[in-house]
């Protein structure tokens, strides 16, 4: 009986004992530190202010290496390894495709200070920009004289293709029969009496 008594005050259970008081107070504590982290996050500063898009004002170099061959070496600087250079973020695109992308992407223009939002053009900038584009199409008065002369270029551009063409046909011809003729020794040719056919003029 000494035995089932000592039984009795012994945990052999070995299940792990949770204290809800103690794991509430935790959770407490935790929800505390986020709430104080997101207000000290907020109270960096105010949120940056990026101006919007605005389109190029240079032309994108995309064919100045096109058609080149270049030794690429592991060593060798970003900007002078293969593919297409971003000074701007500093990275290496392998095509111009991705290039343009990149270019045109949310992280190059975050880097230039630009949000991806346009802004909202005024009545007064659509009209400014329609004049612009009125001035570009017509840089000088178009005249029927123009027009004509255009014409009589083009005619003259055609008929002197239309010759070339006449003069390549008569040279294959010529080439042709040049081939097709077949190359006898002259004494075989007058002695099959080929050569006694021709007239003599006296």
């Amino acid at each position: 009986m000494a035995s089932s008594n000592n039984a009795l005050g012994v945990d052999n259970t070995f299940r792990k004992k949770f204290d809800r008081e103690e794991y509430l107070q935790r959770a407490r504590e935790r929800d505390k530190q986020e709430s104080e982290g997101r207000s000290k996050s907020k109270a960096k500063g105010p949120p940056v202010q990026r101006k919007p898009l605005k389109h190029r004002d240079y032309e994108v170099d995309l064919e100045s290496r096109l058609g080149k061959t270049q030794v690429v070496t592991p060593i060798a600087p970003l900007s002078q390894q293969a593919g297409y250079y971003c000074s701007v973020c500093e990275c290496v695109v392998k095509d111009s495709a991705n290039y343009l992308d990149h270019i045109n992407g949310k992280k190059h223009q975050r880097a230039l200070g630009m949000s991806m939002r346009v802004e909202r053009a005024t009545l007064q900038q659509v009209q400014e920009r329609f004049e612009q584009l009125k001035k570009r199409k017509a840089p000088d008065s178009f005249s029927e004289q123009d027009l004509d002369e255009r014409i009589i270029k083009q005619q003259e551009e055609e008929e002197e293709r239309k010759r070339q063409r006449r003069e390549r046909k008569k040279e294959k011809k010529k080439e042709k029969a040049a081939e097709e003729e077949p190359e006898i020794d002259p004494d075989v040719a007058a002695m099959m009496g080929f050569g006694g056919f021709r007239s003599s003029k006296k």
